[in-house]
């Protein structure tokens, strides 16, 4: 079913699901699926995901997916400054929620870095990633303030981030709550991506995509810069 009262534009599909358990098992699939298509195609194939809370019956789906999981590479849209072991790590949660069973042998590629600032370890996650290859299937959430992976309004780095030119796959970033410190991929790098999912729960962030779709600010609604390309949006109250 389509998402309703939304005036999509032609490059932009929505899927509305009645429970974030549904959500999870169509994106699981929709995601494997890509997976897949790409493996046959080449041989490998390149996931980048996104963290918080929200994804973690996703990734409890995607684990049990049948697919050659020792072809996937599995990245992040984002990280937080912080160790793996800490209870806000994006890498923790992918490795307790995705990365196991069959997934377990899939690679990994990590943004976190332990450096002495956050500028030194965007400069490892840059380098790590030139390794990456193409990004077959890239999963994005979007914050109530309009931010997609660590893109969010009014940091320091956001236009250099937001900029089609951007030489930097990854970029220190700096978010309104804690913790603040946090390294994003940028633009030209997620823009890449051969399949863009965004997964939405909530009539909250209902309500934020009907705002970003309605204007055309990207630095104040960063999510504005995926609605313009093609884009699956999978929603549930």
């Amino acid at each position: 079913m389509a998402i309703c009262n939304l005036d999509l534009p032609t490059q932009v599909t929505g899927l509305s699901l009645g429970s974030p358990e549904q959500l999870a098992g169509e994106l699981a699939i929709t995601v494997a699926n890509a997976l897949r298509v790409a493996i046959e195609s080449r041989n490998a194939a390149v996931l980048v995901v996104s963290g918080g809370r929200s994804p973690v019956a996703f990734f409890e789906r995607l684990c049990a997916q049948t697919l050659d999981w020792s072809k996937v590479t599995v990245s992040l849209a984002d990280e937080r400054f912080v160790p793996v072991s800490h209870p806000d790590s994006n890498e923790g949660l992918v490795r307790r929620h995705l990365l196991q069973g069959a997934a377990s042998n899939a690679r990994f590629v990590g943004l976190y870095h332990s450096s002495q600032s956050l500028e030194e370890s965007a400069r490892l996650a840059d380098a790590a990633l030139a390794r990456l290859g193409a990004i077959d299937v890239l999963v994005l959430g979007m914050g109530e303030d309009g931010h997609t992976a660590s893109l969010f309004p009014s940091s320091p780095n956001l236009e250099q981030a937001l900029n089609a030119d951007c030489a930097q796959r990854c970029l220190p970033m700096q978010a309104p709550s804690v913790p603040r410190q946090r390294l994003t991929l940028t633009l030209p790098l997620l823009a890449s991506a051969h399949l863009t999912l965004l997964a939405v729960q909530g009539q909250a962030k209902l309500a934020t995509l009907a705002d970003a779709l309605a204007g055309d600010d990207v630095a104040a609604m960063p999510i504005r810069a995926f609605l313009r390309r093609p884009l699956e949006i999978h929603w549930c109250p």
